[in-house]
């Protein structure tokens, strides 16, 4: 997970260049560093599995407020196999 909070982190850091350059596009954070960016999700998905392969890697659509999940939609994801 700490792989996960360094890419959004870099997505953070770069939000006001990515809002004046890239407002409702879908880009591919990778590595601290942006990707690309896409027209539409799958765009960004397809683009992100073929050179990265099952990540981490974070897509976000620029201008949205990212995706606040309920706790227990976090907890039954980490302990599903248990």
């Amino acid at each position: 997970m700490t792989t996960l909070r360094k890419e959004i982190g870099a997505y953070e850091a770069m939000l006001d260049d990515l809002e004046l350059e890239h407002m409702d596009e879908w880009v591919v954070v990778h590595d601290e560093k942006l990707v690309g960016s896409y027209e539409t999700f799958q765009d960004a998905a397809d683009d992100a599995i073929a050179r990265f392969g099952r990540g981490p890697y974070l897509i976000r659509l620029v201008g949205e407020p990212p995706i606040i999940m309920p706790p227990y939609v976090w907890y039954r994801t980490k302990n599903a196999n248990s």
